[in-house]
């Protein structure tokens, strides 16, 4: 394991794992808060009917890719806070994000600018993270880990 001295010499050490919580919270907090917008209707969001339509409307996306977002949106964020099944939440957040990014956010350039136009920084960011948490996984303070040590075999150690 790699150990970072962050306190100087005289001072503690932190395992680099252990910082994992740290991008497994932001971006949990980020996608469980798009996924119930879009699934629940909560946060101002348009709920499942509603994201669907606007979906199909403005981005020619057929409802069922659509509900594929939502879940993956709402049960990927939920999975990353928990720590659970973190490799492949993320793995599936970052195609939502890739898709995202090629589809919607591409054609208005690279910044998130004021008055609507929403270019592909704040996505590609997204999308870095969840790709991080994909191949690291999810650290020790997390349910992964749990399942890792009770369940053990390639499958718990592919997941988490």
């Amino acid at each position: 394991m790699i150990f970072i001295n962050i306190c100087g010499d005289k001072g503690g050490t932190v395992q680099r794992d252990d910082s994992l919580i740290i991008l497994r919270i932001a971006l949990g907090v980020i996608f469980f808060a798009h996924g119930a917008q879009k699934l629940l209707g909560w946060f101002g969001g348009p709920g499942f009917a509603g994201a669907i339509q606007l979906f199909q409307q403005r981005l020619a996306i057929p409802p069922y890719l659509t509900v594929i977002v939502i879940f993956v949106e709402f049960f990927g964020g939920l999975f990353l806070l928990l720590g659970l099944f973190t490799r492949l939440a993320a793995a599936l957040i970052a195609i939502d994000m890739a898709v995202a990014l090629v589809k919607v956010h591409l054609p208005q350039g690279f910044f998130v600018v004021a008055g609507g136009k929403v270019g592909i920084e704040f996505v590609f960011s997204l999308l870095m993270m969840a790709l991080y948490l994909a191949i690291n996984g999810s650290g020790r303070l997390s349910l992964d880990r749990l399942l890792r040590e009770r369940v053990g075999g390639r499958l718990a150690r592919l997941l988490a």
